[in-house]
Parts: C-alpha cells; structure tokens; sequence
C-alpha cells in the first residue's frame, strides 16, 4: 500500500488540480489514502501559492464527488449494508451522533483527519434519506473549511507548514472542527429561536 500511495502521491504533483480531484475522489470513496490529499493540497499550495484557491477547490469537488458515490450506496444499500461494513458499536454510535445533531454529524467529521470515522456518517446520510443539496452542503462545507485551513497554513509559513501539521495536525484539525461544531450549534439554536418566536405571534388579520 505504500508503494500505491507514492505512486498516487507522484501522479497527482505530476498532473497538479486535476490530480488533486482524482486523488480526493477515491479517498472518499472506494480507496482510503489517509492525509495524503492534505499533504498534496499543502505541498501544491507550496510551489504555486497564488493557485491556492484553486488548489483547495478542487481537493474540495473531489472529495465531494467521492462521497456522494458512497451516499447513494447507502441509500441503496441500506442499514443493512451498514451493520456488514462496520462494527455494531460503531454503527450505533454513528446513528446516536446522527440522530442528535443531524448534518453536523456529517460536516464535523469531514474536518477531521484519520483516524478519525467519516465514510460511516456519508453512509449513514444516505441510509437516513438526508436530501441531496443538504448533504452536499454539508461536505463542502466541511471538506472546504479544512483545506481551505491548510492552504492558509501554507501560503503563511511555507515549508514549515508541513513540519507544524506533523507535529500539531490533529490539533489544529481539532480546534478547527471545534470552532465550527460552535458555529454550527448556534445557527440551530438561533434558528429554533427564530422559529418560535414566529409561531408565538399573533396572527394578522387585514383590515376590512
């Protein structure tokens, strides 16, 4: 496996965007390369900083693409496709997580990096009918933010970005992942409240 990940490390610097989107594809879907899309997004960003945005875009539509691959599997496959990928424990930790906070069980995940569980929650959102524009909100939103981040890192501190993410990755993942999952719980609870003050108005009545 190590030889195939820097032979797929090798093509997509070779090809460079478009590598990025195949790369990030098969990460999402059918192949798992753990961290090597990130290392490609900073690495790219590293030679070319003025093509970070693109960079990022591109890393971002892939992974897309791959994990609505693995959406609509789920909602083909079912739970039962579920319980034979995945340990039972897992699988209903999953649900739980999904159950109490809905598309942020989807988004923070994809912020976070190996190995920390995400192909189970893309599954998980089609086995629970989740609307497609909602779910791909969701992993844009989360995908786009993480290596957004990353590309940041590297256009700031070049080369050294690769030794602070080695060094702190999964902090920094963390504490992005945290400020969203705080972002993301006030706009529900902003909305909630939102939707009840609404409710308790009064009526209007046009005048006769």
């Amino acid at each position: 496996m190590s030889r195939f990940a820097a032979w797929v490390q090798t093509f997509a610097l070779s090809v460079g965007g478009p590598g990025l989107f195949v790369i990030a594809f098969l990460d999402s879907s059918f192949v798992s390369l753990p961290q090597i899309n990130d290392l490609l997004v900073i690495l790219m960003v590293i030679q070319h900083k003025e093509r970070m945005l693109y960079y990022v875009s591109m890393a971002t539509l892939g992974s897309v693409a791959g994990c609505l691959v693995m959406y609509y599997i789920g909602r083909k496959g079912g739970e039962a496709l579920l319980r034979r990928r995945f340990k039972a424990g897992n699988v209903e930790r999953a649900l739980g997580a999904f159950k109490r906070y809905g598309l942020l069980a989807v988004l923070v995940p994809a912020l976070l990096p190996p190995p920390a569980p995400f192909k189970i929650f893309v599954l998980l959102a089609g086995v629970a009918g989740v609307a497609p524009a909602s779910f791909i909100a969701a992993v844009t939103a989360g995908r786009g933010v993480r290596y957004l981040a990353e590309g940041l890192l590297a256009v700031w501190y070049g080369d050294q970005a690769m030794a602070y993410l080695d060094t702190h990755g999964t902090e920094f993942s963390a504490g992005v992942a945290g400020a969203v999952l705080v972002a993301g719980i006030g706009y529900v609870l902003w909305h909630r409240r939102q939707g009840a003050r609404h409710r308790a108005e009064p009526p209007t009545h046009p005048a006769r």
